[in-house]
Protein backbone atom coordinates (compact mmCIF):
# COMPACT_ATOMS: atom_id res chain seq x y z
CA UNK A 1 0.00 0.00 0.00
CA UNK A 2 3.06 2.57 0.69
CA UNK A 3 4.55 1.51 -3.01
CA UNK A 4 1.40 2.54 -4.32
CA UNK A 5 0.89 5.82 -2.29
CA UNK A 6 4.21 6.71 -3.07
CA UNK A 7 3.87 6.41 -7.22
CA UNK A 8 0.76 8.37 -6.66
CA UNK A 9 2.51 11.21 -5.16
CA UNK A 10 4.51 11.44 -8.74
CA UNK A 11 1.18 12.67 -10.19
CA UNK A 12 2.58 15.73 -11.49
CA UNK A 13 5.15 14.05 -13.13
CA UNK A 14 2.68 11.93 -14.57
CA UNK A 15 0.59 14.80 -15.80
CA UNK A 16 4.38 16.35 -17.58
CA UNK A 17 4.66 13.00 -19.20
CA UNK A 18 0.72 13.89 -20.72
CA UNK A 19 1.59 17.26 -21.73
CA UNK A 20 5.50 16.25 -23.64
CA UNK A 21 2.77 13.25 -25.25
CA UNK A 22 0.54 15.37 -26.51
CA UNK A 23 3.00 17.55 -28.45
CA UNK A 24 5.74 15.53 -29.04
CA UNK A 25 5.69 11.62 -29.85
CA UNK A 26 1.58 11.85 -30.48
CA UNK A 27 2.79 14.01 -33.33
CA UNK A 28 5.57 11.87 -34.96
CA UNK A 29 2.26 8.75 -34.71
CA UNK A 30 -0.05 10.96 -36.04
CA UNK A 31 1.71 12.50 -39.18
CA UNK A 32 3.11 8.91 -40.61
CA UNK A 33 -0.68 7.80 -40.57
CA UNK A 34 -3.10 10.40 -41.39
CA UNK A 35 -0.96 11.23 -44.75
CA UNK A 36 -2.48 7.97 -45.91
CA UNK A 37 -5.94 8.98 -45.84
CA UNK A 38 -6.35 12.08 -48.01
CA UNK A 39 -3.65 10.71 -51.17
CA UNK A 40 -6.55 10.51 -53.94
CA UNK A 41 -7.86 13.95 -52.69
CA UNK A 42 -4.38 15.24 -52.82
CA UNK A 43 -3.93 14.07 -56.36
CA UNK A 44 -6.81 15.71 -56.99
CA UNK A 45 -6.09 18.90 -55.77
CA UNK A 46 -2.65 18.90 -57.51
CA UNK A 47 -4.06 18.43 -60.84
CA UNK A 48 -6.80 20.80 -60.52
CA UNK A 49 -3.97 23.60 -59.13
CA UNK A 50 -1.76 22.62 -62.51
CA UNK A 51 -5.05 23.32 -64.53
CA UNK A 52 -5.46 26.22 -63.41
CA UNK A 53 -1.50 27.87 -63.97
CA UNK A 54 -0.95 25.41 -66.96
CA UNK A 55 -4.57 24.97 -68.87
CA UNK A 56 -3.55 21.18 -69.48
CA UNK A 57 -3.73 18.82 -66.71
CA UNK A 58 -0.80 17.08 -65.13
CA UNK A 59 1.30 14.67 -65.50
CA UNK A 60 0.36 11.22 -64.04
CA UNK A 61 4.10 10.44 -63.39
CA UNK A 62 4.62 14.47 -62.48
CA UNK A 63 1.70 14.31 -59.99
CA UNK A 64 3.18 10.90 -58.66
CA UNK A 65 6.29 12.67 -57.93
CA UNK A 66 5.23 15.91 -56.55
CA UNK A 67 2.68 13.00 -54.03
CA UNK A 68 5.87 10.97 -53.30
CA UNK A 69 7.71 14.04 -52.31
CA UNK A 70 4.74 15.59 -50.29
CA UNK A 71 5.13 11.83 -48.09
CA UNK A 72 8.87 12.05 -47.82
CA UNK A 73 9.63 15.48 -47.26
CA UNK A 74 8.70 14.58 -43.47
CA UNK A 75 11.35 13.26 -42.69
CA UNK A 76 14.13 15.61 -44.31
CA UNK A 77 12.00 18.33 -42.45
CA UNK A 78 12.49 15.56 -39.03
CA UNK A 79 16.11 16.14 -39.44
CA UNK A 80 16.65 19.24 -39.56
CA UNK A 81 14.63 19.63 -36.07
CA UNK A 82 17.01 16.71 -34.96
CA UNK A 83 20.28 18.86 -35.86
CA UNK A 84 18.44 21.75 -33.95
CA UNK A 85 17.62 19.82 -30.47
CA UNK A 86 21.40 20.05 -30.01
CA UNK A 87 21.30 23.41 -29.52
CA UNK A 88 17.90 25.16 -28.70
CA UNK A 89 17.33 22.97 -26.21
CA UNK A 90 20.90 24.09 -24.56
CA UNK A 91 20.56 27.72 -25.37
CA UNK A 92 16.94 28.21 -24.04
CA UNK A 93 16.37 25.50 -22.07
CA UNK A 94 14.07 22.23 -22.88
CA UNK A 95 10.73 23.68 -21.82
CA UNK A 96 11.34 27.03 -23.90
CA UNK A 97 12.17 24.87 -27.30
CA UNK A 98 9.21 23.13 -27.11
CA UNK A 99 6.85 26.42 -26.61
CA UNK A 100 8.98 27.50 -29.89
CA UNK A 101 8.64 24.01 -31.64
CA UNK A 102 4.65 24.16 -30.88
CA UNK A 103 4.74 27.70 -32.61
CA UNK A 104 5.94 26.10 -36.00
CA UNK A 105 3.45 23.11 -35.94
CA UNK A 106 0.58 25.87 -35.43
CA UNK A 107 2.03 27.95 -38.46
CA UNK A 108 2.34 24.58 -40.38
CA UNK A 109 -1.78 23.76 -39.61
CA UNK A 110 -2.51 27.32 -40.79
CA UNK A 111 -0.87 26.47 -44.30
CA UNK A 112 -2.57 23.09 -44.72
CA UNK A 113 -6.11 24.61 -43.84
CA UNK A 114 -5.52 27.67 -46.28
CA UNK A 115 -3.56 25.57 -49.04
CA UNK A 116 -7.16 24.87 -50.93
CA UNK A 117 -8.06 28.53 -50.58
CA UNK A 118 -5.19 29.59 -51.92
CA UNK A 119 -4.48 27.09 -54.72
CA UNK A 120 -1.52 26.40 -53.75
CA UNK A 121 -0.46 22.70 -53.45
CA UNK A 122 3.14 24.28 -52.15
CA UNK A 123 1.46 25.41 -49.49
CA UNK A 124 0.95 21.56 -48.70
CA UNK A 125 4.78 20.82 -48.91
CA UNK A 126 5.61 23.73 -46.85
CA UNK A 127 3.43 22.76 -44.07
CA UNK A 128 5.06 19.07 -44.58
CA UNK A 129 8.42 20.53 -44.08
CA UNK A 130 7.69 22.40 -41.19
CA UNK A 131 5.46 20.01 -39.33
CA UNK A 132 8.43 17.20 -39.97
CA UNK A 133 10.80 20.13 -38.49
CA UNK A 134 8.02 19.93 -34.77
CA UNK A 135 8.41 16.15 -34.92
CA UNK A 136 11.91 15.79 -34.97
CA UNK A 137 12.44 18.48 -32.65
CA UNK A 138 10.20 17.45 -30.72
CA UNK A 139 10.57 13.95 -30.32
CA UNK A 140 14.48 14.64 -29.09
CA UNK A 141 13.42 17.03 -26.74
CA UNK A 142 10.31 15.48 -25.39
CA UNK A 143 12.85 12.23 -24.24
CA UNK A 144 15.62 14.88 -22.96
CA UNK A 145 12.86 16.67 -20.68
CA UNK A 146 11.41 13.69 -19.07
CA UNK A 147 14.10 11.82 -18.63
CA UNK A 148 15.47 14.52 -16.66
CA UNK A 149 13.05 15.42 -14.86
CA UNK A 150 12.19 11.59 -13.63
CA UNK A 151 13.65 9.48 -10.47
CA UNK A 152 15.77 6.76 -11.37
CA UNK A 153 13.12 3.80 -10.35
CA UNK A 154 10.42 5.53 -12.80
CA UNK A 155 12.78 6.74 -15.77
CA UNK A 156 12.03 3.71 -17.95
CA UNK A 157 8.26 3.68 -17.82
CA UNK A 158 8.17 7.55 -17.93
CA UNK A 159 10.34 8.21 -21.18
CA UNK A 160 8.47 4.83 -22.71
CA UNK A 161 5.49 6.69 -22.52
CA UNK A 162 6.89 8.45 -25.39
CA UNK A 163 6.17 5.03 -27.51
CA UNK A 164 2.72 4.99 -26.36
CA UNK A 165 2.14 8.20 -27.70
CA UNK A 166 3.35 7.50 -31.29
CA UNK A 167 1.41 4.01 -30.71
CA UNK A 168 -1.45 6.48 -29.80
CA UNK A 169 -1.07 8.52 -32.84
CA UNK A 170 -1.00 6.30 -35.84
CA UNK A 171 -3.91 4.39 -34.38
CA UNK A 172 -5.89 8.46 -33.64
CA UNK A 173 -4.71 9.35 -37.40
CA UNK A 174 -5.39 6.01 -39.01
CA UNK A 175 -8.90 6.16 -37.33
CA UNK A 176 -9.81 10.08 -38.16
CA UNK A 177 -8.47 9.49 -41.71
CA UNK A 178 -11.64 7.11 -42.37
CA UNK A 179 -14.32 8.75 -44.83
CA UNK A 180 -17.00 8.70 -42.45
CA UNK A 181 -15.20 10.90 -40.41
CA UNK A 182 -12.54 13.08 -41.62
CA UNK A 183 -11.11 11.56 -45.36
CA UNK A 184 -13.68 13.02 -47.21
CA UNK A 185 -13.12 15.66 -50.21
CA UNK A 186 -14.52 18.74 -48.06
CA UNK A 187 -12.25 18.24 -44.95
CA UNK A 188 -9.10 16.89 -45.92
CA UNK A 189 -7.62 20.82 -45.15
CA UNK A 190 -8.61 20.41 -42.11
CA UNK A 191 -7.23 16.50 -41.43
CA UNK A 192 -4.32 17.44 -42.64
CA UNK A 193 -4.00 20.44 -40.08
CA UNK A 194 -5.04 18.54 -36.88
CA UNK A 195 -1.67 18.60 -35.43
CA UNK A 196 -1.97 22.09 -34.79
CA UNK A 197 -4.54 21.19 -32.13
CA UNK A 198 -1.81 19.01 -29.88
CA UNK A 199 0.75 22.29 -30.44
CA UNK A 200 -1.72 24.68 -29.39
CA UNK A 201 -2.48 22.28 -25.88
CA UNK A 202 1.00 21.60 -25.13
CA UNK A 203 1.81 25.01 -25.44
CA UNK A 204 -1.01 26.45 -23.08
CA UNK A 205 -0.10 23.38 -20.44
CA UNK A 206 3.42 23.58 -20.35
CA UNK A 207 3.12 27.29 -19.17
CA UNK A 208 2.32 25.85 -15.70
CA UNK A 209 5.54 23.31 -15.49
CA UNK A 210 8.71 23.82 -14.15
CA UNK A 211 11.46 23.57 -16.35
CA UNK A 212 13.47 20.12 -16.33
CA UNK A 213 15.52 20.03 -12.78
CA UNK A 214 18.78 18.50 -14.40
CA UNK A 215 19.40 20.96 -17.12
CA UNK A 216 18.66 23.89 -14.09
CA UNK A 217 21.40 22.34 -11.88
CA UNK A 218 23.79 20.72 -14.01
CA UNK A 219 23.81 23.69 -16.94
CA UNK A 220 22.52 26.74 -15.26
CA UNK A 221 23.90 26.26 -11.66
CA UNK A 222 20.48 27.00 -10.51
CA UNK A 223 20.71 24.86 -7.15
CA UNK A 224 17.16 26.32 -5.76
CA UNK A 225 15.48 26.68 -9.12
CA UNK A 226 16.46 22.61 -9.36
CA UNK A 227 15.38 21.78 -5.80
CA UNK A 228 12.14 23.85 -6.15
CA UNK A 229 11.57 21.91 -9.26
CA UNK A 230 11.84 18.47 -7.84
CA UNK A 231 10.01 19.71 -4.71
CA UNK A 232 7.42 20.78 -7.07
CA UNK A 233 7.12 17.13 -9.42
CA UNK A 234 8.11 14.92 -6.80
CA UNK A 235 6.19 16.03 -3.67
CA UNK A 236 9.01 15.47 -1.45
CA UNK A 237 10.76 16.93 0.21
CA UNK A 238 13.71 14.78 1.06
CA UNK A 239 15.58 15.65 -2.45
CA UNK A 240 19.67 14.49 -1.01
CA UNK A 241 20.32 11.34 -3.43
CA UNK A 242 19.04 13.42 -6.18
CA UNK A 243 21.00 15.99 -5.32
CA UNK A 244 24.02 13.98 -4.87
CA UNK A 245 23.92 12.39 -8.17
CA UNK A 246 23.30 15.57 -9.87
CA UNK A 247 26.23 16.91 -7.92
CA UNK A 248 27.98 14.10 -9.37
CA UNK A 249 27.47 14.32 -12.73
CA UNK A 250 28.40 18.08 -12.61
CA UNK A 251 31.60 17.22 -10.90
CA UNK A 252 32.09 14.70 -13.70
CA UNK A 253 32.07 17.30 -16.18
CA UNK A 254 35.05 19.27 -14.53
CA UNK A 255 33.61 22.23 -15.95
CA UNK A 256 33.24 21.51 -19.68
CA UNK A 257 30.29 22.98 -22.21
CA UNK A 258 28.12 20.42 -23.49
CA UNK A 259 29.71 18.40 -26.65
CA UNK A 260 29.31 19.02 -29.69
CA UNK A 261 28.69 16.08 -32.77
CA UNK A 262 32.10 16.34 -33.04
CA UNK A 263 32.83 15.35 -29.64
CA UNK A 264 30.27 12.40 -28.90
CA UNK A 265 31.61 10.72 -32.66
CA UNK A 266 35.49 11.10 -31.68
CA UNK A 267 35.70 10.42 -27.96
CA UNK A 268 36.62 7.34 -26.48
CA UNK A 269 34.62 8.04 -23.19
CA UNK A 270 31.21 7.26 -24.85
CA UNK A 271 32.20 4.65 -27.40
CA UNK A 272 29.87 2.33 -26.50
CA UNK A 273 26.94 4.38 -25.52
CA UNK A 274 27.25 6.27 -29.46
CA UNK A 275 26.92 2.10 -30.74
CA UNK A 276 24.14 1.44 -28.11
CA UNK A 277 22.48 4.07 -29.54
CA UNK A 278 23.08 4.11 -33.21
CA UNK A 279 22.53 0.50 -33.80
CA UNK A 280 19.43 -0.84 -31.85
CA UNK A 281 17.90 2.26 -30.85
CA UNK A 282 18.07 4.42 -33.68
CA UNK A 283 18.47 1.90 -36.42
CA UNK A 284 15.09 0.57 -35.27
CA UNK A 285 13.54 1.39 -39.03
CA UNK A 286 15.48 -1.38 -40.18
CA UNK A 287 13.66 -3.75 -37.98
CA UNK A 288 11.12 -3.43 -40.59
CA UNK A 289 7.95 -1.97 -39.04
CA UNK A 290 7.79 0.80 -41.58
CA UNK A 291 8.12 -1.27 -44.38
CA UNK A 292 5.64 -4.25 -42.71
CA UNK A 293 2.71 -1.20 -42.72
CA UNK A 294 3.99 -0.63 -46.42
CA UNK A 295 3.68 -4.19 -47.37
CA UNK A 296 0.33 -5.20 -45.40
CA UNK A 297 -1.90 -3.73 -48.04
CA UNK A 298 -0.02 -6.28 -50.07
CA UNK A 299 -0.38 -8.68 -48.29
CA UNK A 300 -4.25 -8.26 -47.05
CA UNK A 301 -5.11 -7.95 -50.89
CA UNK A 302 -3.41 -12.10 -51.26
CA UNK A 303 -5.29 -12.50 -48.69
CA UNK A 304 -8.98 -11.98 -50.09
CA UNK A 305 -9.28 -9.07 -47.92
CA UNK A 306 -11.84 -6.29 -49.65
CA UNK A 307 -10.38 -3.22 -50.64
CA UNK A 308 -12.59 -1.26 -48.60
CA UNK A 309 -11.99 -2.93 -45.46
CA UNK A 310 -8.17 -3.12 -45.11
CA UNK A 311 -8.18 0.48 -43.76
CA UNK A 312 -9.99 -1.28 -40.65
CA UNK A 313 -7.46 -4.25 -40.62
CA UNK A 314 -4.69 -1.76 -40.79
CA UNK A 315 -6.28 0.10 -37.89
CA UNK A 316 -6.18 -2.99 -36.23
CA UNK A 317 -2.42 -3.18 -36.25
CA UNK A 318 -2.32 0.05 -35.05
CA UNK A 319 -4.17 -0.80 -31.87
CA UNK A 320 -2.08 -4.17 -31.09
CA UNK A 321 0.99 -2.00 -31.07
CA UNK A 322 -0.50 0.48 -29.24
CA UNK A 323 -1.64 -2.25 -27.04
CA UNK A 324 1.63 -4.08 -26.63
CA UNK A 325 3.95 -0.81 -25.78
CA UNK A 326 1.53 0.25 -23.17
CA UNK A 327 2.06 -3.63 -21.77
CA UNK A 328 5.59 -3.39 -22.25
CA UNK A 329 5.58 0.27 -19.84
CA UNK A 330 4.54 -2.15 -17.52
CA UNK A 331 7.82 -4.90 -18.16
CA UNK A 332 10.39 -2.43 -18.67
CA UNK A 333 11.31 -1.45 -14.93
CA UNK A 334 10.71 -4.83 -14.05
CA UNK A 335 12.16 -7.06 -17.04
CA UNK A 336 14.97 -4.11 -17.67
CA UNK A 337 16.01 -2.92 -21.12
CA UNK A 338 18.37 -5.49 -22.34
CA UNK A 339 16.15 -8.60 -21.93
CA UNK A 340 13.07 -6.70 -23.51
CA UNK A 341 14.83 -5.38 -26.81
CA UNK A 342 17.63 -8.25 -26.76
CA UNK A 343 14.55 -11.10 -27.01
CA UNK A 344 12.46 -8.69 -28.74
CA UNK A 345 14.72 -8.45 -32.15
CA UNK A 346 15.92 -12.21 -31.86
CA UNK A 347 12.01 -13.47 -31.96
CA UNK A 348 11.29 -10.60 -34.56
CA UNK A 349 14.29 -12.24 -36.59
CA UNK A 350 12.58 -15.63 -36.45
CA UNK A 351 9.15 -14.41 -36.85
CA UNK A 352 10.28 -12.75 -40.15
CA UNK A 353 12.24 -16.16 -41.53
CA UNK A 354 8.42 -17.74 -40.85
CA UNK A 355 6.95 -15.28 -43.05
CA UNK A 356 9.00 -15.14 -45.49
CA UNK A 357 8.79 -18.33 -46.26
CA UNK A 358 5.34 -18.64 -45.76
CA UNK A 359 5.06 -16.10 -48.27
CA UNK A 360 6.69 -18.06 -50.98
CA UNK A 361 4.56 -20.88 -50.62
CA UNK A 362 1.49 -18.98 -50.42
CA UNK A 363 -0.05 -20.82 -53.37
CA UNK A 364 0.40 -23.66 -52.19
CA UNK A 365 -2.63 -23.27 -49.26
CA UNK A 366 -5.94 -21.24 -49.55
CA UNK A 367 -5.38 -20.85 -45.80
CA UNK A 368 -1.51 -19.78 -45.97
CA UNK A 369 -2.56 -15.98 -46.59
CA UNK A 370 -3.90 -15.58 -43.13
CA UNK A 371 -1.20 -17.39 -42.07
CA UNK A 372 0.73 -14.47 -42.98
CA UNK A 373 -1.46 -11.60 -41.64
CA UNK A 374 -1.35 -13.41 -38.56
CA UNK A 375 2.32 -13.44 -38.94
CA UNK A 376 2.39 -9.69 -39.35
CA UNK A 377 0.62 -9.11 -36.40
CA UNK A 378 3.12 -10.99 -34.33
CA UNK A 379 6.07 -8.93 -36.10
CA UNK A 380 3.92 -5.52 -34.68
CA UNK A 381 3.44 -7.16 -30.80
CA UNK A 382 6.89 -8.38 -30.60
CA UNK A 383 8.10 -5.01 -31.87
CA UNK A 384 5.61 -3.13 -29.66
CA UNK A 385 6.70 -5.85 -26.50
CA UNK A 386 10.63 -4.66 -27.29
CA UNK A 387 12.48 -2.44 -29.25
CA UNK A 388 9.46 -0.03 -29.80
CA UNK A 389 9.30 1.05 -26.52
CA UNK A 390 13.05 0.42 -25.29
CA UNK A 391 14.61 2.25 -28.22
CA UNK A 392 12.92 5.44 -26.68
CA UNK A 393 13.13 4.70 -22.91
CA UNK A 394 17.37 3.52 -23.61
CA UNK A 395 18.70 6.90 -25.06
CA UNK A 396 17.73 8.62 -22.01
CA UNK A 397 20.01 6.40 -19.98
CA UNK A 398 23.18 6.21 -22.17
CA UNK A 399 24.47 9.73 -21.88
CA UNK A 400 25.62 12.13 -18.68
CA UNK A 401 24.16 16.10 -18.98
CA UNK A 402 26.73 17.07 -21.42
CA UNK A 403 26.77 14.82 -23.98
CA UNK A 404 23.40 14.23 -24.04
CA UNK A 405 21.63 16.74 -26.71
CA UNK A 406 24.27 16.36 -29.25
CA UNK A 407 23.91 12.33 -28.68
CA UNK A 408 20.39 13.08 -29.76
CA UNK A 409 21.04 15.03 -33.00
CA UNK A 410 23.34 11.91 -33.82
CA UNK A 411 20.02 9.58 -33.01
CA UNK A 412 18.03 12.00 -34.82
CA UNK A 413 19.80 12.02 -38.13
CA UNK A 414 20.12 8.02 -37.89
CA UNK A 415 16.74 7.78 -37.23
CA UNK A 416 15.20 10.13 -40.10
CA UNK A 417 17.32 9.41 -42.92
CA UNK A 418 16.82 5.64 -42.18
CA UNK A 419 12.74 6.72 -42.51
CA UNK A 420 13.31 8.85 -45.54
CA UNK A 421 15.67 5.86 -47.08
CA UNK A 422 12.50 3.64 -46.18
CA UNK A 423 10.19 5.57 -47.66
CA UNK A 424 11.87 6.21 -51.24
CA UNK A 425 13.34 2.82 -51.98
CA UNK A 426 11.46 0.15 -50.57
CA UNK A 427 9.00 -0.06 -52.86
CA UNK A 428 12.34 -0.47 -55.47
CA UNK A 429 13.58 -3.41 -53.18
CA UNK A 430 10.29 -5.59 -53.22
CA UNK A 431 10.08 -5.27 -57.00
CA UNK A 432 13.37 -6.47 -57.19
CA UNK A 433 13.23 -8.98 -54.10
CA UNK A 434 10.01 -9.82 -53.30
CA UNK A 435 8.69 -11.78 -50.42
CA UNK A 436 12.74 -11.97 -49.70
CA UNK A 437 13.13 -8.46 -48.61
CA UNK A 438 12.48 -9.64 -45.58
CA UNK A 439 15.85 -11.54 -45.00
CA UNK A 440 17.63 -7.36 -44.89
CA UNK A 441 15.65 -7.21 -41.59
CA UNK A 442 15.95 -10.10 -40.56
CA UNK A 443 19.79 -9.91 -40.70
CA UNK A 444 19.58 -6.23 -38.84
CA UNK A 445 17.21 -7.93 -36.10
CA UNK A 446 19.36 -10.85 -35.64
CA UNK A 447 22.52 -8.32 -35.60
CA UNK A 448 21.18 -6.07 -32.67
CA UNK A 449 19.88 -8.91 -30.50
CA UNK A 450 23.72 -10.17 -30.42
CA UNK A 451 25.16 -6.76 -30.12
CA UNK A 452 22.57 -6.43 -26.79
CA UNK A 453 24.14 -9.41 -25.02
CA UNK A 454 26.94 -6.94 -24.90
CA UNK A 455 25.30 -3.77 -23.13
CA UNK A 456 25.06 -3.37 -19.72
CA UNK A 457 21.86 -3.17 -17.75
CA UNK A 458 20.68 0.40 -17.06
CA UNK A 459 17.53 -0.57 -14.85
CA UNK A 460 17.51 1.04 -11.67
CA UNK A 461 20.88 2.75 -11.78
CA UNK A 462 21.70 6.82 -11.82
CA UNK A 463 23.47 8.10 -14.68
CA UNK A 464 27.02 7.89 -13.06
CA UNK A 465 26.36 4.44 -11.94
CA UNK A 466 25.67 3.39 -15.89
CA UNK A 467 28.62 5.78 -17.36
CA UNK A 468 30.71 3.69 -14.69
CA UNK A 469 29.05 0.40 -16.39
CA UNK A 470 29.80 1.41 -19.64
CA UNK A 471 33.36 2.56 -19.20
CA UNK A 472 34.44 -1.10 -18.03
CA UNK A 473 33.70 -1.67 -22.10
CA UNK A 474 34.90 1.63 -23.52
CA UNK A 475 38.13 1.42 -21.32
CA UNK A 476 38.47 -2.60 -21.58
CA UNK A 477 42.21 -3.74 -20.50
CA UNK A 478 42.92 0.27 -20.02
CA UNK A 479 41.39 -0.01 -16.05
CA UNK A 480 43.73 2.90 -15.02
CA UNK A 481 41.67 5.20 -17.04
CA UNK A 482 38.22 4.39 -16.04
CA UNK A 483 39.24 6.26 -13.18
CA UNK A 484 39.20 9.44 -14.96
CA UNK A 485 35.18 10.27 -16.86
CA UNK A 486 35.33 13.31 -17.50
CA UNK A 487 38.72 13.64 -19.84
CA UNK A 488 38.07 13.62 -22.97
CA UNK A 489 39.82 10.50 -25.04
CA UNK A 490 40.49 10.46 -28.51
CA UNK A 491 39.98 7.09 -30.88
Amino acid sequence: MEMVSKKLQYWRLYLLSLVLGIGGSFQYGIQVSLIASPAEHIHSFVNYTWMLRYDVPVDESTNQLIWSFIVAVLSLGAWAGAIHSGSLPVTYGRKKALLINNVVAIAAALLMVFSRMAKSFEMILLGRILYGYNVGLGLSVHLMYLGESSPKQLRGFLTLTSSIFIGLGKVMGQIIGIKEIMGTEEMWPFLLAVSGIPAILQFVMLLFFPESPRYLYIDKGDTDGSKKALQWLWQEDELKLELDDMQRERESMQGEKAKTVKDVLSSRCVRWQLLTLAIPCAGVQFCSINALYFYAFDIFRESGVPENQMHYLAIGIGAAELITITLCSFLIDRAGRKKLMGYGYLLMGITMCVLTIMLSIKDLNPQIPYVNIALIFCVICIYGLGPSGVSMALPADLFLQAWRPSAFVISGTINWLGMFLIGMLFGYVVEGLGQFCFLIFVAYSIFSAIFMYFVPETKGKTMVEIMEDFNKLNYKNRGADTENTGVETKF
